[in-house]
C-alpha cells in the first residue's frame, strides 16, 4: 500500500484552513474613520417620534380598555347590589313571561274545544253537514 502525499485528507476530515498572516494597512493609505456625532439624523428623529406616537396610541388604548372595564365592574357591581341582578328578580321576570305564555296556551285551547264542540252539534245533533 502507498503511503498518501502530504496535505491530502482522510475520509471523513475537513482539510486544514489556510490561516495567513493579515497585513496592516499602510498608515498613510486609508483615512481613519471619523468618530460618529453624539446626535441623530433627521431621518432618525423623525423615526423615532414615528414609534413613539405608536406607542403612545397604544398606551391610550390599553388605558381606554382598562377604564371601560373598571366602569363595567363598578355598573355590574351596582347592579348587582341595588336587588336587580338577585336571582329572585330575575325569576319573577321570567315567571310574568312563563305565566302569560301559558294563559295564551289555555285560551287556545278552550277556542279550539269550542270549534271541536261546534262542529261535532252540527255534524251529529243537528244534521246539518249529514255524513253517511
Amino acid at each position: 500500500m502507498a503511503k498518501r502525499a502530504r496535505g491530502s485528507v482522510r475520509p471523513g476530515q475537513r482539510r486544514p484552513i489556510d490561516r495567513r498572516p493579515t497585513t496592516a494597512p499602510a498608515s498613510g493609505s486609508a483615512a481613519p474613520a471619523e468618530p460618529r456625532a453624539s446626535g441623530l439624523t433627521a431621518s432618525e428623529e423623525a423615526r423615532a417620534a414615528e414609534i413613539e406616537q405608536q406607542l403612545l396610541a397604544q398606551e391610550r388604548q390599553a388605558e381606554a380598555a382598562r377604564v371601560r372595564a373598571r366602569e363595567r365592574s363598578a355598573a355590574r357591581e351596582s347592579y348587582s347590589s341595588s336587588g336587580g341582578g338577585s336571582l329572585a328578580v330575575r325569576a319573577q321576570e321570567e315567571y310574568a313571561y312563563v305565566a302569560r305564555d301559558v294563559r295564551q296556551i289555555g285560551i287556545m285551547a278552550v277556542l279550539m274545544l269550542a270549534i271541536l264542540f261546534g262542529l261535532w252539534f252540527l255534524i251529529d245533533i243537528a244534521k246539518v253537514f249529514p255524513i253517511n
